[in-house]
């Protein structure tokens, strides 16, 4: 019973490997469009440019502008996606990294030392993968939330100088 479990559950591991691959294929793809993004809105901000979505939505929602609720709302769904990406990436990376070690366990006591290699490469070249990825939404997600902060603050001031 034991040994028809484990054998199943090394199965069922085995069928995840390729759509984790794909993921993570996908997502550093992904990085880099969104570093693409970031480094159009830095552009816009320093050109004094939009570049700044929660002040647009404030002024576009009226005199009132958006309640504050609002504002952290529309600040979270800006960044819901890089966020996202940021932490799941790395979790990927570790999956693709063990799915592949069953494998090269396998091959190592078989002593076919190409099967080790190959399953390693597969393991290493996906965790790299996914840890740059993930690098680079963690930079681009922090540098945004005080971006978005600082947003914050300048509608504030605004509403100050309506109220006064």
């Amino acid at each position: 019973m034991s040994s028809s479990l484990e054998h199943s559950m090394y199965l069922v591991a085995q069928l995840f490997l390729l759509p984790t691959l794909a993921l993570i294929a996908i997502l550093f793809l992904y990085a880099f469009w969104v570093l693409g993004a970031f480094a159009v809105q830095a552009l816009r901000r320093r050109d004094g440019q939009s570049g700044r979505p929660l002040l647009a939505a404030h002024r576009a929602a009226g005199p009132q502008g958006l309640s504050e609720d609002e504002l952290d709302l529309k600040a979270h769904k800006l960044m819901e996606g890089e966020r996202i990406a940021s932490r799941v990436t790395p979790m990927l990376g570790l999956v693709a990294t063990m799915i592949p070690m069953g494998p090269a366990l396998r091959s190592l006591s078989d002593g076919n030392l190409a099967a080790v290699s190959q399953n390693l490469t597969v393991a290493f070249s996906a965790v790299i993968l996914a840890l740059i990825a993930a690098s680079i939404t963690f930079w681009v997600v922090n540098v945004r939330r005080r971006w978005l902060a600082e947003e914050m603050l300048e509608i504030g001031k605004l509403r100050t100088k309506a109220e006064a």
